[in-house]
């Protein structure tokens, strides 16, 4: 069901004094049972996600609003993202698997294993610049039956990997208790990664091959958890939270954020001018903000 509610911007630093944008959100969409991964198509004018219960991707049409199943079943998808030729990026938590949606619709799977070890429940992804593709895995997929299949950690832990371009896979942080949301700085030197389950932010350096170092704590969510994060095209930290979405400088300080009725699950900048943040609900709707 289509609606508005008013925007409710927080201001804690004058450097998010100028950060605004409309004085409604307005919901694109209803019903979803637990929505997340927001991903756009610039070329299509599109916004495709994931209702992980209901094991359906749903795409969104911007020229005419409407809504429709864009896959089903979709593997439980969760996280997705857009690599740097247009293809979209999966988390796959009922397989177990990293897919790639190819052009002609054909699905490539990146990776489903490490060292011959199924992984937990692949969570969210980004591509880096050298086509290496870095994802979560924390175990919500395999904790119950309700967004996949429940079962045994086969690893162990809850880690952060990255694919080679040549299809190696390499966990590149292991001291993580459930990690979630990742995102590159806007010149790839820097990874932020979301510790769902600690509440917390930190920061790593990228060298040049793909290993991080560093991973200092730089910001603690200040209601509810941490979820998914995106860069601005000022290099900010936007962060889904609890209670909406929080805006970081990149050295963590606090900004300013924008209030949503309904936890937030993750978010993406779209639109023509990639001036639109559409966030998805943990439960129920999808908001364009």
């Amino acid at each position: 069901m289509a609606g508005y509610v008013e925007a409710e911007f927080e201001r804690f630093d004058e450097r998010f004094a100028r950060v605004g944008g409309d004085s409604r959100l307005e919901r694109l969409h209803d019903g979803c049972r637990w929505a997340e991964g927001a991903v756009y198509f610039p070329a299509a004018r599109s916004l495709v996600w994931s209702d992980i219960p209901n094991d359906r991707m749903l795409r969104w049409d911007e020229t005419t609003g409407a809504v429709g199943v864009f896959r089903h079943p979709a593997g439980y998808s969760n996280g997705n993202s857009r690599d740097r030729l247009g293809r979209l990026l999966t988390c796959e938590q009922g397989p177990r698997r990293v897919t790639r949606t190819e052009h002609d619709g054909s699905i490539t799977v990146l990776a489903d294993r490490f060292e011959g070890k199924r992984f937990n429940s692949p969570n969210d992804l980004v591509e880096a610049a050298d086509g290496a593709v870095w994802f979560t895995d924390p175990r919500y997929g395999i904790s119950s039956d309700y967004e996949g299949f429940r079962a045994e950690s086969e690893i162990g832990g809850d880690h952060v990997y990255r694919i080679d371009p040549s299809g190696s896979v390499t966990v590149v942080a292991d001291d993580f208790e459930r990690p979630n949301g990742l995102a590159f700085s806007r010149d790839g030197s820097q990874l932020y990664v979301a510790d769902t389950k600690r509440g917390h932010l930190r920061r790593f350096d990228v060298t040049s091959r793909g290993v991080l170092t560093g991973g200092a704590e730089i910001a603690r969510c200040r209601q509810g958890n941490f979820d998914g994060l995106r860069l601005d095209d000022q290099g900010r930290l936007w962060a889904a939270t609890s209670a909406g979405v929080d805006c970081f400088a990149p050295d963590g300080t606090l900004l300013g954020g924008l209030k949503v009725p309904e936890p937030v699950a993750n978010l993406v900048f779209g639109g023509p001018k990639r001036n639109v943040c559409t966030s998805v609900r943990r439960r129920r709707s999808t908001r364009s903000c």
